[in-house]
């Protein structure tokens, strides 16, 4: 059964029995090879892939449709519509092409395809990844910098471009890497891998290492960054030792609505970013233990774990729309209210500009721009609102 997701197969009685680069095995290589099986695990493990695959896709669409469906596209929709994109390439490529492969056994697809999809499968796992931490440094820079919110969606735009460019240029070498390979004894087996690519097995650890780092290890590093500086800045703000803080509190006095939003966006990022943690971790830990040990785990680790650690890697990209929508549903309920109010305020003040002499219209004209200026801050203040 092929090695999921980073589990890069590398077997030196392999590398010794075929003839690279035309990647055909023409020698036994005796008892020490077992070819993998469709296990009962296997099955599981196809039939759950299915399951999460459907719920993931109508959840991620579903969000999509929400974030173009709305009058408004704030900075944070954006946000979570890159999010669903991110996750849909995790559900349409990662998920049928890991339960494709569980149930083939072997690569059936030709060389090209095994370099275009390990491609693609590393580019949505990085996705998910970056975006996420662009939603952290989102939040970081709300909570630290609220004045600067009307230059987020400018800011969020190259957050986003960089974070889908890194995923795409970080991907590239699964191209070069991974490839057909086929044995003919003791039997005809054709396989998608790295064997032969790498001439040391310190120099595919090195590598796989490298892919750890971007891929898990330093986003974890700079949510954990921004979020530790986010409740210093809250705890500062409570105490009142900071004047951003006091900023903070006066802005809460003048319009209760906005910071409620702020608040409401920041727990729903916190959890987002919880659930990328706590659902990725265990099996980024599994594949450390793998690369620096692989004889080691075959013997301490069942394949049903395996199994588990990766389909629990993969409800992420189910948990991140649910998120989403339970966050979002409660602030909905009582957006029309805020609504009618702004429109009934805004009626009352043409009636009342319409009353004014032409003897007061310069002065009003002033007046006007000041109010449409601080109506724009309003508006741009509210993209906080889901």
């Amino acid at each position: 059964m092929p090695m999921p997701l980073l589990y890069q197969t590398y077997d030196s009685e392999w590398n010794m029995s075929c003839d690279f680069p035309s990647h055909t095995c023409n020698r036994s290589l005796g008892t020490q090879l077992t070819l993998p099986i469709f296990s009962t695990a296997a099955k599981v493990r196809v039939t759950i892939t299915f399951i999460l695959c459907a719920v993931s896709g109508i959840c991620n669409f579903a969000v999509i449709c929400s974030a173009y469906g709305g009058r408004r596209k704030s900075h944070v929709r954006l946000l979570m519509l890159n999010l669903s994109v991110a996750d849909l390439l995790v559900t349409f490529i990662v998920m049928p092409l890991d339960a494709a492969w569980n149930l083939t056994v072997q690569w059936l697809a030709g060389d090209f395809a095994c370099r275009l999809l390990m491609f693609l499968k590393l580019m949505a796992m990085y996705s998910c990844a970056f975006v996420t931490v662009v939603i952290s440094l989102d939040r970081q820079s709300a909570i630290l910098n609220p004045l600067a919110i009307n230059k987020a969606r400018r800011r969020n735009t190259i957050q986003l471009t960089v974070a889908w460019t890194l995923s795409a240029v970080l991907s590239l070498p699964q191209a070069f890497l991974f490839h057909q390979v086929t044995i003919t004894s003791p039997a005809h087996f054709t396989q998608c891998m790295t064997h032969g690519s790498f001439q040391q097995r310190w120099q595919e650890t090195l590598y796989n290492m490298f892919t750890f780092c971007f891929l898990f290890l330093l986003p974890l590093l700079i949510m954990v960054s921004c979020y530790t500086r986010i409740l210093l800045e809250i705890s500062r703000g409570m105490l009142g030792d900071s004047s951003s803080a006091n900023e903070i509190r006066l802005r809460r006095s003048n319009n209760n609505i906005i910071p409620k939003a702020r608040m409401r966006t920041l727990k729903m990022s916190i959890v987002i970013v919880s659930s990328f943690i706590v659902c990725w971790t265990p099996y980024y830990l599994l594949g450390l233990w793998y690369w620096f040990s692989p004889e080691g785990l075959v013997e301490a680790v069942s394949d049903s774990l395996t199994h588990l650690l990766f389909l629990f890697g993969l409800l992420n990209a189910c948990l991140d729309p649910l998120i989403y929508g339970l966050f979002s549903l409660p602030l909905r309920r009582s957006r029309p209210a805020v609504t009618v109010e702004m429109e009934s305020t805004t009626h009352v003040m043409t009636l009342s500009c319409r009353q004014l002499t032409d003897r007061d219209a310069s002065r009003t004209q002033e007046q006007r721009k000041e109010g449409e200026r601080g109506e724009q801050s309003l508006l741009c203040n509210s993209d906080e609102l889901l």
